[in-house]
């Protein structure tokens, strides 16, 4: 069995600016609850607790600040990536961490519907040098693509004009110590990147097993604004619906599946589902969603709000957002004679359409 998992979380998040200039992307809310969080949740649920994140050094206080050393059942370890030059830098920055036993790796801000379970126990029990998840998809020339023969993967090419399969490499690997081996041998890539499949081609090309583990569910990729939206909208449809605040105000409407958490006030409003209000949200006199998640402590008067998120702290009055990411403690508000826009101390807002 694996015993440690290292999440991939450097790099600048250029793809999700504005809101990655002040926090990490994978510590961004899906239907109120951290990217992160949803994937270390995966690997717990495959036996596995004790988790390296490759963080740019600038960033770990970010994470430290949510983490710490430990939480959602997981003990953290901060492995910093400086000068970042591609995956397999990644990987090979947790050397030291994982020593020469199998591990897992796992992009940070990928997102998955299923289990992670039965690729760790394929992987540990078998003979394997490497596993890689795959996934099929209608679009294989966009991203990393798989040629199997058989049990085994014999070929991988990168963004390739001419697909050879449809099977795309999802972003999750099991490894053995013998990786770190074929990364001191690559070469930079034609982007000056060390990339981590050049490492996993050049462990078949030594002939050793690299085999697939076959993903069946969706996969996102939640690297811009735009995929944040989405994976939020996806999530919320999958709510089960449940409220523990006081909603009975008589002049409240509502439909679909809404989540409520505890001391959220509503009146004179609708909500529509799916939505997730968390804790301590004040709504008055305003019509939101669908599709929309709001953190704690926020406060939402005489405003429109439909595919969005909004991050804790937050102030909106008298607007109305559509495909809309607030940082947290932003404030909005709007009157005849002026727009206020304040961007809080995380980050400014940020519009998909």
């Amino acid at each position: 069995m694996l015993l440690k998992a290292v999440f991939l979380c450097a790099g600048q998040g250029t793809r999700m600016r504005p809101i990655s200039y002040s926090v990490p992307k994978h510590l961004v809310p899906l239907a109120n609850k951290k990217l992160l969080r949803y994937n270390v949740e995966k690997v717990i649920d495959g036996g596995i607790h004790d988790i390296g994140l490759v963080v740019s050094p600038e960033m770990e206080s970010h994470y430290r600040k949510v983490l710490g050393e430990g939480r959602w059942g997981a003990t953290f370890t901060y492995l910093h990536q400086v000068n970042p030059r591609g995956l397999a830098h990644a990987v090979d920055c947790a050397r030291d961490f994982v020593g020469d036993e199998p591990f897992l790796v796992y992009l940070g801000d990928n997102l998955l519907e299923e289990k992670l379970s039965p690729m760790i126990e394929e992987f540990s029990s078998s003979d394997a040098s490497a596993s890689i998840l795959l996934s099929p998809v209608e679009d294989p020339e966009r991203f990393g693509v798989a040629v199997l023969d058989g049990d085994r993967i014999v070929n991988l090419v990168e963004k390739p004009d001419d697909p050879p399969s449809n099977l795309a490499i999802v972003g999750a690997y099991g490894f053995t110590e013998e990786i770190f081996n074929a990364i001191e041998v690559i070469e930079p890539s034609d982007r000056g990147e060390l990339e981590i499949t050049d490492a996993i081609q050049e462990l078949i090309n030594r002939g050793k097993l690299v085999t697939p583990s076959k993903l069946t569910g969706w996969w996102l990729d939640v690297g811009r604004p735009r995929d944040a939206l989405n994976a939020n909208r996806v999530i919320l449809e999958n709510l089960t619906g449940r409220i523990d605040g006081d909603l009975r105000d008589t002049e409240l409407e509502k439909e679909g599946k809404i989540e409520v958490g505890e001391n959220v006030r509503v009146s004179d409003s609708r909500l529509v589902g799916p939505l997730s209000l968390h804790r301590d949200i004040e709504v008055e006199d305003s019509t939101i969603g669908p599709n929309v998640s709001i953190g704690p402590n926020c406060r939402i008067k005489g405003s429109q709000m439909e595919n969005s998120i909004v991050m804790e702290g937050t102030l909106v009055e008298r607007a109305k957002l559509t495909n809309s990411i607030l940082g947290a403690e932003s404030r909005l508000s709007l009157t005849e004679e002026s727009i206020e826009i304040f961007a809080g101390n995380q980050t400014c807002i940020e519009s998909s359409s």
